[in-house]
């Protein structure tokens, strides 16, 4: 089964908590504190590997969770880091943030790999927290949060030649005849359900074709299966338009030739700039000829006459293509609209919180102060005062006092709930 597009959720793993301990040995007095830091969760990293061809591992992968850091413990000992989760995916598989569409990665070559979700902080245990005007902390911090996103994965095939057509005009016949490939052949339409690649070698070159399956009128606003694989053609160094020049279904040759350029232009304009050959497939039959005199009046472009089921002409055709692969340059490869920077502007005075008032209710929200609430372990006065002096350094006691807060009121930080005094 070919999968080329998977939506799921990463969690990386939470950092490990700091631990709070006392050094208490004989002939040691004052000892001070003695606990170690926590150590880093697990990153989630996606690495492209050129042995797979789909998705399908990552179909049922609905969330991918990393481990979490160890925790660190007395005696000043750190918690050892979580193993990174590797994830392999195919080369040429591009990872979008789900929410906002920009992408993270476009893996494109061999073993490149990057970091999709970046594993928590360890908490800090209570020697780290030791400062001059409190030398001895009776607290220490929980571990940060994992990062969580959603992304969406696409993989978009890469090779040096495209194959295109309408359906039934020989694309399949033809890969199986130059290559070791095997696709499905068959006298109906659509018998190509996904991309076929198959590796074409020559005494000095090994390129790779790929059969997309056949577009029709209207591919690239949903109609028909290609709309679901215009995306792959945007890998291919070279376009290879085959059409039926028999007219065997009973279409025009020029006008099946105008339709894919017109659909491939609609789906991305950067298409038509690609380069691009003609082949004329199924010279074999007598109505070819006469259609091939009227084509070549109205296209002004090399076109490779061939008769792929006969073995006819496929030696020529092999060679040309293996010369324009080679005088192509590589940068066509890849898509530029997914390598573009995207950098998120933000204001330094932008408040990292939100309250909204619900009766007598105040709910606080905002990644930092949720942040900071997560590392912060309540069982100690000294940790609850440390979390109270945070918010009031961010701002948040001001803002509850000017929307009217009073003694007994309840504020809410994600599903916790704390009672207000002052």
């Amino acid at each position: 089964m070919f999968i080329d597009e998977v939506v799921m959720e990463v969690e990386a793993g939470r950092g490990g908590d700091g631990c709070m301990a006392f050094l208490r040995e004989k002939f040691v007095p004052m000892g001070g504190p003695n606990g170690g830091n926590g150590g880093k969760g697990a990153d989630i990293i996606f690495k492209a590997d050129e042995g797979l061809k789909t998705l399908i591992d990552l179909r049922y992968m609905k969330n991918i969770k990393g481990a979490s850091g160890q925790n660190g413990e007395g005696k000043n000992k750190n918690g050892s880091y979580a193993e990174n989760k590797t994830i392999k995916v195919p080369v040429g598989t591009t990872i979008k943030d789900f929410d906002t569409n920009l992408v993270i990665a476009d893996l494109t070559k061999h073993n490149e790999e990057v970091i999709v979700a970046y594993g928590g902080k360890g908490g800090r245990g209570n020697v780290t927290l030791a400062t001059r005007s409190n030398p001895c902390p009776s607290f220490a911090e929980r571990g940060e949060p994992g990062e969580v996103r959603k992304i969406k994965v696409e993989l978009r095939m890469l090779a040096d030649v495209g194959l295109v057509g309408m359906p039934s005009v020989g694309k399949s016949t033809l890969l199986s005849m130059v290559t070791n490939a095997n696709p499905k052949i068959a006298a109906y339409h659509f018998t190509t359900l996904s991309p076929n690649l198959g590796v074409v070698s020559t005494k000095d070159n090994n390129f790779v074709i790929a059969d997309l399956p056949g577009l029709i009128e209207g591919a690239s606003e949903g109609s028909g299966l290609g709309h679901k694989f215009l995306k792959h053609i945007e890998r291919t160094k070279i376009i290879a338009h085959v059409i039926d020049m028999s007219a065997s279904e009973g279409r025009d040759p020029y006008e099946d030739y105008l339709i894919i350029r017109r659909e491939l232009e609609t789906f991305s304009p950067k298409l038509l700039n690609k380069p691009e050959i003609i082949i004329a497939n199924k010279m074999d039959i007598s109505t070819s000829v006469e259609n091939l005199n009227e084509f070549k009046k109205k296209i002004d472009k090399d076109i490779y006459e061939i008769s792929a089921i006969n073995n006819q002409n496929l030696d020529s055709l092999i060679s040309s293509l293996s010369e324009l692969v080679k005088n192509t340059k590589e940068e066509i490869l890849y898509d530029e609209s997914v390598q573009e920077k995207h950098v998120l502007y933000k204001f330094k005075k932008e408040k990292p919180f939100t309250i909204i008032k619900e009766g007598n209710t105040f709910i606080i929200k905002g990644e930092p102060v949720e942040k900071i609430f997560k590392m912060i372990n309540f069982n100690t006065e000294e940790a609850i005062s440390r979390f109270a002096k945070k918010l009031r350094n961010m701002g948040v006691d001001e803002e509850l006092e000017k929307m009217g807060v009073k003694e007994g009121d309840i504020i809410r930080i994600l599903d916790y709930e704390f009672e207000y005094t002052k």
